[in-house]
């Protein structure tokens, strides 16, 4: 964020300098915890067997490690998956992929049996409870079906 720096006209006038500063509108500051990317395309047609094919990566740019329980990531149809007890490490990411499988180490499954995200536009949101952290959209697929966020 840039600061501009102002003299106060009644601390001059005794000679004195005062500083204030003030925010110039910009870029919000990327979340701690983050949509890194989607993968909103699978590869190939859209059948059952490669709905894994499709992910989101959660990244958290921050120094401390943040817990993510309760959690969700939503579409804007309302698919909703939330997050059981999981830290998310400083400088570290997780995958959630759409379909079925069993969670690992930094690896989710969202256990559903078709495509979550629209290959034609969508938005993706991340929240606790109580904010939205994050969100990340697209409005037309790219020949590769991947978003960065």
């Amino acid at each position: 964020m840039r600061a501009a720096m102002r003299v106060g006209i009644g601390a001059a006038a005794a000679g004195l300098a005062a500083v204030v500063l003030t925010a110039t509108p910009g870029t919000a500051a990327t979340p701690a915890v983050h949509f890194a990317g989607i993968q909103y395309n699978a590869p190939g047609a859209d059948t059952t067997r490669n709905v894994n094919g499709e992910y989101v990566k959660i990244s958290n740019s921050g120094s401390r490690a943040v817990s993510i329980r309760g959690w969700s990531v939503r579409d804007a149809a309302g698919h909703r998956y939330t997050f059981p007890t999981y830290t998310i490490k400083a400088h570290d990411s997780l995958w959630l992929h759409s379909g079925k499988g069993r969670h690992t180490h930094r690896t989710f499954y969202w256990g559903s049996g078709w495509h979550i995200w629209n290959n034609n536009g969508d938005t993706a949101t991340l929240r606790d409870t109580h904010r939205v952290h994050d969100t990340c959209r697209w409005t037309r697929s790219t020949s590769s079906g991947w978003k960065t966020c």
